[in-house]
């Protein structure tokens, strides 16, 4: 199985990520991550899926997508030529002994410090899954109290956009 990252762009309309999410739903698929909001139209939403599959099945399923009527455009993004992020907050234990340390490891992943309390630091990065997963395991030996991620999010690299169209420009 290999990872897919689908870009989906649906009307901006009640319902539309539950239709959506149970079509993967019923054929069996794990979703690992899924991101969605609104796009430069307010009228157009975009959902970002990351799925690990087989390319037959993932085929089927992306075929049965564009059967929904709020779907617009489907596109899989290869990461060769796409921009992905995700967000990280976590919360950490960082007493007055241990605060430098932790804060030097926030200063080398480029992350920022958006929360301090008498005992804990809350931190935000941004950036790939495999860098948020390596600073999660830099500052694991300080004791992670609480953490929250967001889905993959991502767009296409360079001056192309699957946001413009006919079709789009009609919904």
């Amino acid at each position: 199985m290999t990872t897919h990252t689908l870009s989906v762009l649906v009307e901006n309309k009640p319902g539309v990520l539950a239709r959506v999410s149970g079509l993967f739903s019923r054929r069996s698929f794990n979703i690992d991550s899924l991101a969605v909001g609104e796009t430069e139209n307010p009228e157009v939403s975009r959902i970002t899926i990351v799925v690990n599959a087989e390319e037959s099945p993932l085929e089927q399923v992306t075929k049965q997508l564009n059967k929904l009527v709020n779907v617009l455009k489907i596109v899989e993004l290869d990461p060769g030529v796409s921009v992905s992020r995700e967000l990280l907050l976590v919360k950490v234990r960082a007493d007055r002994t241990m605060r430098s340390q932790v804060l030097e490891t926030v200063n080398l992943f480029r992350a920022r410090v958006v929360d301090v309390a008498p005992e804990t630091l809350t931190i935000e990065a941004t950036g790939t899954p495999d860098k948020l997963d390596a600073l999660l395991r830099d500052l694991e030996p300080y004791g992670i109290k609480e953490m929250v991620q967001s889905g993959l999010v991502a767009i296409g690299r360079g001056s192309r956009s699957i946001t413009t169209g006919s079709a789009l420009r009609a919904a």
